[in-house]
């Protein structure tokens, strides 16, 4: 089954509000696309293609006090 007639099928399950939400999509993506004189589709946006950091991108630019996880004197009437 080929990916126009997946998304066919579904379409046809949906209520006509949820079609025309998806018709207003498609309509946006088209015009995405001829907006940026490209006839080819990319499967992200360019905004989302650049490499996004992993572990340790924040080292040494976040700290948290030693005292992080100590009880607050405001709730000491609470936890006796």
């Amino acid at each position: 089954m080929t990916l126009e007639i997946s998304i066919l099928n579904n379409l046809k399950k949906l209520p006509y509000s949820m079609k025309q939400a998806v018709f207003l999509y498609t309509e946006f993506l088209v015009n995405r696309i001829t907006d940026q004189g490209d006839n080819s589709i990319e499967t992200l946006p360019k905004t989302m293609s650049k490499k996004r950091g992993g572990l340790g991108v924040w080292q040494g630019k976040v700290w948290i006090a030693d005292d992080f996880d100590a009880p607050l004197d405001d709730f000491q009437e609470y936890m006796s």
